[in-house]
């Protein structure tokens, strides 16, 4: 069967697990995966593959266009600034797995209609992926939330640079995200590094700020929206319904990576590479005229 041809741009652990599930999947193929540095894990791994790769980052595309129709931004925020309009240029539908914020904010059990009318969407954060559908569940049932703070806990070992290097936009744009996707007046993200020896899975806790919550409608609500997510996020878990103490209702979302070529405990990278990857395939299924997968 004919695949839509993609590019990833950035050949650290963001781009070399998105690669791998790439390979697997039935209506996408990688064109080229390109970075700035020959001698990376990355790309030596993807000549073994078999995959085309170049260490001249956007300059490989800019060079072959047709190389690829869809592209993966996994470099920095910095770096898909200037990406941004060249791929832009190109008429490339780019998936952004950076917190730039450029473009549309995408979160695919949400908003996944109206993300692929667009040419630059943003995949937001690890945190945003895995908690903001969550925070508009409370908001649907609890509508008179005042303030909505999530804790995503990590192993550190799951950090590379770019998300060290990103900490600030991370916070930002998950927080901008809650807001956004909830209708929340207030909210805010934060994010621990743990450096736990065996490495933690990711625990994203979710703090709602409520009077009088209606905890057996957004229980229910709440389970019906992890259902939605495990069609593309197998490891995503419900570990502790909601409770409520002291005007305060607290939930908590456990993420397992599949393990593609991240380890399990990566959940918090697996699960904005498994959105990504929903998209894309979407986004190929129309271009194929194959039917239409819909996230139910």
């Amino acid at each position: 069967m004919k695949k839509i041809k993609v590019g990833i741009i950035g050949t650290g652990n963001i781009g070399s697990d998105l690669l791998i599930k790439i390979i697997r999947s039935p209506y996408l193929e990688c064109g080229i995966f390109t970075g700035q540095n020959p001698d990376s894990e990355g790309i030596l791994r993807a000549k073994k593959l078999g995959v085309k790769t170049s260490f001249e980052s956007i300059r490989a595309i800019e060079k072959n266009p047709k190389c690829c129709e869809i592209v993966f931004d996994a470099t920095s925020a910095k770096g898909h600034l200037y990406n941004a309009p060249i791929l832009k240029k190109l008429k490339k539908f780019v998936i952004d797995m950076t917190p730039s914020r450029i473009g549309k904010m995408c979160v695919p059990s949400l908003n996944l209609e109206s993300s692929l009318k667009e040419n630059n969407i943003n995949m937001v954060s690890c945190g945003g992926q895995a908690t903001t559908p969550i925070a508009k569940a409370i908001m649907k049932i609890n509508p008179n939330t005042q303030y909505i703070e999530i804790v995503s806990s990590i192993s550190s070992k799951s950090a590379g640079i770019g998300t060290r290097n990103n900490i600030d936009e991370y916070t930002q744009t998950t927080s901008e995200a809650l807001v956004y996707f909830s209708g929340v007046k207030k909210a805010k993200a934060i994010v621990n590094l743990n450096p736990a020896d065996p490495p933690i899975l990711m625990h994203n806790t979710i703090y709602a700020q409520i009077k009088n919550p209606k905890i057996d409608l957004t229980t229910k609500e709440i389970k019906k929206v992890v259902k939605k997510i495990q069609q593309y996020v197998p490891g995503y878990k419900l570990v502790l319904e909601p409770v409520y103490d002291n005007g305060r209702l607290t939930t908590m979302i456990e993420v397992i990576g599949r393990g593609d070529f991240l380890p399990i405990y990566a959940g918090n990278l697996d699960i904005i590479n498994c959105a990504a990857i929903a998209v894309a395939e979407e986004y190929a299924r129309r271009k194929l005229k194959i039917k239409k997968h819909e996230i139910k």
